[in-house]
């Protein structure tokens, strides 16, 4: 447990070291079983974006999270980049504003209907 909240504090320094955009974190632990933290920012151009996601996926694998990839490859709006017990989530600010996901997992779900 205590790994994974280093590691989400690792991720969070870098995506603002490399100027990320309104980074969230969102605990996930009494919400689903996918994973115990979300972290949802924004890029400033599909190059941004996929820059962001490279170095976080570089970041997770040296620190030992070797099955961790990138989904989203083909897109310039957004990237997630699968780190086993921590989702990171880089959009594109219209994107972003779309789909929401950050009021969607913010709001408290009863344990019974969450369904992942």
């Amino acid at each position: 447990m205590e790994k994974n909240i280093d590691l989400k504090d690792l991720i969070l320094k870098t995506l603002d070291s490399n100027k990320a955009l309104d980074i969230i974190s969102i605990d996930l632990k009494n919400k689903s079983s996918m994973a115990d933290y979300m972290i949802i920012a924004s890029g400033t151009s599909s190059r941004h974006i996929q820059a962001l996601s490279e170095m976080v996926l570089e970041k997770l694998k040296t620190n030992g999270i070797k099955n961790s990839k990138i989904e989203g490859k083909e897109s310039g709006d957004w990237k997630l980049v699968d780190g086993i017990d921590l989702i990171v989530h880089i959009f594109h600010p219209d994107k972003r504003k779309f789909y929401e996901l950050e009021k969607i997992w913010s709001e408290i779900i009863p344990k019974e209907k969450v369904m992942i």
